[in-house]
C-alpha cells in the first residue's frame, strides 16, 4: 500500500494539509467522487468509498477484486465511489486525477474506462519515466493518452479543460477531502463511512465477500446490519 515508507518531507506536507484543510474548507457544489455505473448510493445500499492514485501501483492492484466483488451485487444493494487522492510524491498523480475530473464532467460514463487505462498503462507515467521532461510535455502526454483511449474527438475538450481552474480545483477538493477524513495513502477504503484497517496485502474478492456479505442479509424484505460494538 502506498503510504508505508513515506518520505518524513510528504508526510509533512500531508499533516499541514490537513491542519489547513480544517480552517479553509470549500464546501463543492456536489458530493466529491466517481459513481460506479451510476449506482447512486443511498442509506438503502453497503456503499463503499475507494481513495486512489491513478499512478499508484497499490491502486491499480487492488482494483480488480474491488470491481468483481461491487459486480457481484445488484446495483440497489452495493454502490460504489472512488475519490482521487494524488500522492505528491509521485510526480504525475495530479495532472492523472484531474483528467479524470476533466472526462468525469464531459462523458461521466468514460470516467472508470480511462481510469483502468491509467492503471493498465501506468508505468509510462512513473516517476522515472518523465524525469527529463518537461512538465507541459508529462500534460501532452497525459491528453494525448486519455485522447488515445477515450477517441481522438475529445481531444480538443481535454486540453481545454485543462486551462480551466474548476478542473484544477475539483482535483484540489478532493484531495483535501481525503486529507479531511484520514486518508494519508493509497488505496484506502471506506464502507459505510468506517475506514477498513490498513493492510500490505491487497484486499481479494473472497476478501470484499466476507465484508460485504454480512452487510447485505435481508429479512423481511429489508437489509439489516449485524451491530458491531466499537
Amino acid at each position: 500500500m502506498s503510504h508505508l515508507n513515506i518520505p518524513v518531507a510528504s508526510l509533512l506536507i500531508l499533516s499541514l494539509a490537513a491542519v489547513l484543510i480544517r480552517s479553509q474548507s470549500t464546501i463543492p457544489a456536489r458530493y466529491d467522487g466517481f459513481v460506479y455505473k451510476k449506482r447512486a448510493a443511498s442509506t438503502d445500499t453497503v456503499l463503499i468509498e475507494a481513495f486512489y492514485d491513478p499512478v499508484c501501483p497499490d491502486s491499480r492492484d487492488s482494483w480488480a477484486p474491488l470491481k468483481q466483488a461491487v459486480d457481484h451485487y445488484g446495483p440497489t444493494v452495493v454502490s460504489l465511489i472512488v475519490h482521487t487522492f494524488p500522492l505528491p510524491y509521485h510526480d504525475n498523480a495530479f495532472i492523472t486525477s484531474r483528467a479524470l475530473h476533466i472526462v468525469n464532467d464531459l462523458n461521466s460514463s468514460a470516467t472508470y474506462t480511462l481510469l483502468e487505462a491509467f492503471f493498465k498503462y501506468q508505468e509510462q507515467f512513473y516517476n522515472a519515466k518523465t524525469n527529463n521532461v518537461s512538465r507541459a510535455t508529462a500534460l501532452d502526454q497525459v491528453i494525448t493518452f486519455a485522447s488515445k483511449t477515450l477517441g481522438n474527438s475529445i481531444q480538443s475538450a481535454l486540453t481545454s479543460g485543462f486551462n480551466k481552474t474548476k478542473t484544477s480545483t475539483k482535483t484540489r477538493v478532493s484531495f483535501k477531502y481525503g486529507c479531511m477524513r484520514g486518508v494519508y495513502g493509497t488505496p484506502f477504503f471506506f464502507v459505510n463511512g468506517f475506514s477498513l484497517p490498513v493492510s500490505d496485502d491487497v484486499i481479494d474478492y473472497n476478501a470484499w465477500r466476507k465484508i460485504i456479505d454480512p452487510l447485505t442479509t435481508k429479512q423481511h424484505g429489508k437489509t439489516e446490519y449485524p451491530l458491531t460494538v466499537f
